[in-house]
């Protein structure tokens, strides 16, 4: 069983939140849902789910999880520029944990500055943002980079999932 980090912050893109969240739980594997806070009412852009924090991105280590996932929508505007959120990131990146970003949850890693000669996809208008960051951008469902999963919108959640089940 993996133990999963979910990096979440208000007005996240409701299903990809909910799709690898559910589909991580299912197979067996722990998601702990890290934000600023503990404790934290977080909602979806669409208003169709919400949920609470388990931890606060202070209190967590990365040596406690086997992977990340950065869902999109406006969650990762919101938690970019924490330290604390960007220390973690670059951490599971340098003992090549598996990250899993869609939609914005790359601009994460941009802030990071982990995204040089990587290939990476993400939400297509934040095309020029990935390439300004060093990234070799392609327009495509999912790619897989190493460590990184990267897709672009809800539509390739079934790749995405996938994918990332496939790490755990």
């Amino acid at each position: 069983m993996s133990k999963v980090a979910f990096l979440l912050a208000d007005q996240f893109e409701d299903s990809e939140m909910k799709v690898p969240y559910e589909a991580v739980k299912e197979a067996g594997h722990q998601a702990d849902i890290i934000g600023l806070e503990q404790g934290q009412k977080l909602k979806g852009k669409q208003g169709k789910v919400a949920y609470t924090t388990d931890k606060a991105i202070a209190d967590v280590n990365i040596n406690d999880y086997d992977a990340v996932v950065i869902p999109g929508g406006s969650s990762p505007e919101n938690l970019r520029l924490d330290s604390n959120i960007l220390k973690f990131v670059t951490e599971a990146d340098h003992v090549g944990k598996p990250i899993a970003s869609i939609c914005h949850g790359p601009q994460i890693l941009a802030s990071a500055n982990l995204l040089k000669g990587r290939t990476i996809t993400s939400y297509p208008p934040l095309k020029d943002d990935m390439v300004n960051a060093g990234a070799n951008f392609k327009d495509e469902e999912v790619i897989v980079d190493r460590n990184f999963i990267t897709s672009r919108t809800p539509d390739d959640e079934p790749a995405f999932v996938r994918e990332l089940l496939k790490v755990l």
